[in-house]
C-alpha cells in the first residue's frame, strides 16, 4: 500500500500548519472542542442551584441530576478526544505504516458516530427535562447547554462523516496497489524444468521409431 493512503500526505513530509489549521476536519474539531468547553463549563458553573426549599444543590434541568452528570461527562470526554485527535491529525502524515494508520482511521471513525448518537441524546434529555421545569434559574446556561448540544451533533456528525471518506479512500488506494498473482495474465509462465538444450516443441515419444520397419510388427519387449 501507497505511504499516503487513507487521506494523507506521503510520510515524512514537512509540516505545514497552516495548511494543517485550515483542513476542514481540523476546524470541526476545534468547534468540537470549543462546544463541549461551553456545555460542561456551564453546567459545572451554573448548573446547580439550591432554593429555600432544597437547600442542597439541584440541577437547574428539573432537578435531574442525572442530565446534568450526563452533559459534564460527555463534554468533558469530548474536550479530551478532540485535544487527542487533533495531535493525532498532525503526526498522521508521519505515520508511514498503513496499518497503524487503518488503526487510527477506524478508532476516529467509531469514536465520532458514537459521540454524535450521544450528543443526540443528551440534546434530547436537557429539552425534555428543561420543559418540565417548574422553576427557571440560569435560563441562559441552561439555554447555551442545549443550543451548543445540538451544534455538536453536526460537527461530530461531520467528523464521522470525513473519517468515513479517509477510510475508503484507503481501501480503494489498496485495491488498485494490489495485483493478485493468479489474475495476472501478463505475467508470462514460468519456463520448464527442461534442459537448456532440449527442443521447446513437440516432445518425441518414447517409442524410437528406429526400433520399427514399415510394414513388419514388432511385439513390445517386457
Amino acid at each position: 500500500m501507497q505511504s499516503g493512503a487513507y487521506g494523507a500526505s506521503l510520510a515524512g513530509g514537512a509540516f505545514d500548519i497552516l495548511s494543517f489549521v485550515k483542513q476542514p476536519q481540523t476546524i470541526l474539531r476545534l468547534l468540537s472542542w470549543l462546544f463541549s468547553i461551553v456545555v460542561f463549563a456551564s453546567v459545572t458553573a451554573e448548573g446547580y442551584i439550591n432554593t429555600q426549599k432544597e437547600p442542597t444543590n439541584k440541577c437547574v434541568f428539573n432537578g435531574n441530576d442525572q442530565a446534568c452528570g450526563y452533559a459534564v461527562g460527555i463534554g468533558v470526554l469530548a474536550f479530551m478526544a478532540c485535544v487527542a485527535f487533533i495531535i493525532l491529525d498532525a503526526y498522521f502524515p508521519q505515520i508511514s505504516n498503513a496499518k497503524d494508520r487503518k488503526y487510527i482511521v477506524i478508532g476516529d471513525l467509531v469514536f465520532s458516530a458514537v459521540w454524535t448518537f450521544l450528543w443526540f441524546i443528551c440534546f434530547c434529555v436537557l429539552t425534555n427535562q428543561w420543559s418540565l421545569s417548574q422553576d427557571v434559574h440560569s435560563a441562559d446556561a441552561a439555554r447555551a447547554v442545549i443550543a451548543f448540544s445540538f451544534f455538536s451533533i453536526f460537527t461530530w456528525g461531520l467528523l464521522c462523516h470525513f473519517a468515513y471518506g479517509r477510510y475508503r479512500q484507503g481501501v480503494t488506494d489498496f485495491d488498485q496497489g494490489y495485483a493478485d498473482p493468479a489474475n495476472d495474465f501478463s505475467t508470462p509462465y514460468p519456463p520448464a524444468p527442461y534442459p537448456s538444450d532440449a527442443p521447446t516443441g513437440y516432445q518425441q515419444s518414447p517409442f524410437s521409431n528406429s526400433q520399427e520397419q514399415p510394414g513388419e510388427y514388432q511385439p513390445p519387449s517386457y
